[in-house]
């Protein structure tokens, strides 16, 4: 799942108590008054808190960033540096499995472009760093008859995929680093997929594998009614500004 999607009414999971939905109101009104400092807290509540809320509330608040949280599944677990494996296989000659630190110790590459998602709301000049995609397929060893890429997340529920040539851009991240830290959980981390001129509903978060197929597979979003091609202004039928 993506922290920016629309939530799936047809989704069913815990009711969110009344207590939460207090704290998650007061400390909504608490962010829009506090000083910086108190963001980085405000956002990784309602982070939490939208790990529980499947009912997608937690998108109504206010919060660090100018990002709304919504989820797909009713938890997500987290993983850090001892526990995060990210796998490549599929339609490759070199399978292989990748540590938190084995993709630290790669090349990084940094972008500044504005975040847009399908439902309307845009967060401007957002940085991310990461490891592109298509080094990590080069090293692979992509077979002649591959033609798209498939990933996977280790929320258990939420997949993405794109064309060999759309995987391949520059402007295609494996993300470590968003907003010049660490990728928190609640925006996907420790590893997210970063796709910058489409939808943000394309980049995956809690990005646990990456499969090179033989066609492209509807993601999530996709089977509810979203292009598979999601790029901004010129899809979904909307006419936002492109993001590149």
């Amino acid at each position: 799942m993506t922290s920016e999607q629309p939530f799936d009414r047809d989704h069913r999971g815990t009711p969110v108590g009344r207590r939460l939905v207090l704290g998650m109101v007061g400390l909504g009104a608490l962010g829009v008054a506090a000083a910086r400092p108190l963001q980085d807290g405000l956002e990784s509540f309602l982070g939490a808190a939208a790990d529980r809320d499947p009912t997608g509330l937690t998108g109504l608040l206010p919060n660090g960033g100018g990002f709304r949280y919504y989820s797909v599944a009713a938890s997500v677990p987290t993983k850090d540096a001892t526990d995060y494996r990210l796998t490549v296989d599929g339609l490759v000659d070199h399978p292989g499995s990748y540590s938190l630190s084995d993709l630290r110790g790669l090349p990084q590459t940094r972008l500044v472009k504005d975040v847009q998602c399908v439902t309307g709301w845009r967060v401007p000049g957002t940085p991310f760093e990461g490891v592109r995609l298509s080094r990590l397929l080069d090293a692979a060893g992509v077979r002649p008859s591959a033609r798209a890429v498939r990933f996977t997340c280790f929320d258990g529920a939420y997949s993405e995929s794109l064309t060999l040539p759309q995987a391949r851009r520059d402007d295609v991240l494996v993300a470590l680093r968003m907003q010049d830290k660490p990728v928190s959980h609640a925006h996907g981390g420790p590893v997210r997929l970063y796709v910058a001129p489409m939808y943000f509903y394309k980049s995956a978060k809690w990005l646990s594998g990456i499969t090179v197929t033989d066609r492209v597979e509807p993601g999530y979003w996709e089977h509810y009614g979203y292009d598979v091609d999601g790029w901004v202004g010129r899809s979904n039928g909307r006419d936002d500004a492109p993001t590149v």
